[in-house]
């Protein structure tokens, strides 16, 4: 047994609907501008090449849990939007074959510091400071895919005090799911425990401490988290 010189982070991990285990994050993959109504509202082109970024693993938030306002932003916002877990991966993986390596699905928020955002835009920076922070990925339980069948159709919603902001159905995704491990496959080596945030349909918007985010897609195990007060 490794004898580690500090104490070794904790694994991130989800729960699974209907089961005790849980389910060992490994990397956040994100697709980005993957709604035409989205990019149509960020201003952006539509069926571009899908736009991938990551987060870290511990940016991982449990459904009830709460997100500290962070610090350097004041235009903190929302994005709901289905989550993909991986079984199994690999490189190249073709398309026909994507849908074999899906573990399950959940309901999941990219937090995103949104002043940030378009200034990585304009000068072409990367995105960690807009997307990678602490506290940045919500991701709810995840229900099995023996439990759902293969996910082409359902809504994809986000409340935000109670009232509708998201409303759209994840077959209007640009690039759909096989597409999208399929082409993530091209630049990564896939495993089991990993989890690709899909992209989220328009109506985004931002948030302030106190306010409570109920997000939800059809089948899944919705999941609520709450704005705390800023990070110290």
């Amino acid at each position: 047994m490794a004898d580690f010189a500090v104490s070794p982070p904790a694994q991130a991990q989800l729960d699974i609907v209907g089961s005790d285990k849980k389910f060992p994050v490994r990397r956040i993959y994100c697709i980005g501008k993957n709604y035409v109504a989205h990019v149509i509202e960020m201003q952006q082109d539509e069926r571009d090449p899908p736009v991938i970024f990551m987060k870290p693993a511990d940016a991982i938030v449990q459904n009830g849990g709460e997100i500290p306002y962070p610090v350097f932003t004041t235009n903190f916002h929302y994005e709901c939007e289905l989550v993909v877990a991986l079984k199994s991966g690999g490189y190249n993986i073709p398309e026909a074959e994507a849908s074999s390596h899906i573990f399950g699905y959940a309901v999941g928020l990219d937090m995103t510091r949104r002043d940030h955002q378009a200034a990585a835009l304009a000068k072409g920076l990367p995105w960690e400071v807009t997307k990678a922070f602490d506290h940045s990925a919500p991701v709810g339980p995840i229900t099995t895919v023996e439990d759902t069948g293969i996910m082409t159709t359902g809504h994809v919603r986000l409340k935000v005090n109670g009232e509708t902001k998201q409303d759209a159905d994840i077959s209007l995704l640009i690039w759909k799911i096989d597409e999208i491990i399929a082409k993530l496959s091209e630049q990564h080596e896939l495993k089991e425990g990993d989890i690709i945030m899909t992209g989220t349909p328009a109506g985004v918007g931002a948030v302030v401490t106190g306010d409570v985010l109920d997000c939800s897609v059809d089948g899944l195990s919705a999941m609520q988290v709450r704005i705390g007060p800023p990070a110290a």
